[in-house]
């Protein structure tokens, strides 16, 4: 399931009495009210004041019921402290064994709620700001494809260009390290004897047509995962030439297009580059 497809389920999320937690915290590192373990602070106040809240209601069970999750919160957040981003986003209940938890690379705002419902206001807010879009990175390689919504990367696809072949194939989840057969044939035309110059003449021009055939086939694979994952942006990251070259293979105009070649960088540099420059 996408990120895209569990935000419309928790939409849809309701139980008839107050059942509902949902979390928003600054874990940023970068931000003074959440360094030197702040945020700590700011959970565990958040956490008791809702719990004196309850407890002045009598209801046993509900007091229950937000008990049992506020551990559970704690646990989760406690357990990944190590790997905190810039913050946190959890939705939990007992009913329907609702259980939503998203590291995100976004600025949040602390707010913890206890609701019928998950307060999903912050949420759009921070979709609107970081909508979801395909970060497309075209190359001699291939083509790397990040899948991402609010900072976060929900899948990575890599279609690696084979020159020989003229074929492409997918790998999803990890982004292929190896060098591709297309930078191969490159190295290959580079080393030729002076007089294979022609050979190499020819070999280029074979490449680069083969190159721009695989574009072309991989522009409109690139428009149908638009659609299937519901990317409201598409946005081009690599060298100029490969950014524009594939940028006119589109049916739209991309968002942006970022100049520099990130092929092999993190996906938190990528999106960094793309969305915070």
């Amino acid at each position: 399931m996408t990120l895209y497809d569990e935000i419309q389920e928790l939409k849809n999320f309701k139980c008839e009495d107050r059942c509902v937690l949902s979390v928003y915290l600054n874990t940023n590192p970068a931000d003074l009210n959440a360094q030197n373990g702040a945020w700590r602070i700011h959970l565990k106040n958040g956490l008791k004041r809702i719990e004196e809240y309850l407890e002045a209601s009598n209801d046993e069970n509900e007091i229950k019921n937000y008990k049992s999750l506020k551990k559970k919160v704690e646990r989760e957040i406690n357990d990944n402290q190590d790997d905190l981003q810039k913050g946190v986003v959890i939705f939990a209940s007992p009913h329907k064994d609702l259980w939503s938890v998203h590291y995100v690379q976004v600025p949040v705002k602390t707010n913890l709620h206890w609701e019928t419902e998950p307060a999903l206001d912050q949420l759009r807010y921070m979709y609107k700001a970081y909508p979801y879009a395909g970060v497309i990175l075209p190359s001699f390689k291939g083509i790397r494809v990040l899948d991402t919504s609010m900072g976060i990367i929900n899948e990575e696809i890599y279609y690696e260009f084979d020159s020989g072949l003229e074929v492409w194939t997918e790998q999803k989840g990890v982004h292929s390290s190896g060098r591709a057969p297309g930078s191969n044939a490159i190295a290959g035309g580079a080393h030729l004897g002076g007089n294979a110059g022609s050979h190499a003449d020819d070999l280029d021009h074979r490449l680069k047509e083969n190159l721009e055939r695989f574009y072309k086939d991989m522009g409109s694979k690139i428009e149908k995962l638009k659609k299937e994952r519901h990317w409201d942006e598409i946005h081009i990251v690599g060298e100029t030439e490969h950014a524009k070259s594939f940028s006119k293979v589109l049916q739209k105009k991309p968002e942006s297009c970022v100049y520099k070649n990130l092929i092999n960088s993190s996906p938190a540099n990528i999106l960094h580059e793309v969305f915070e420059k």
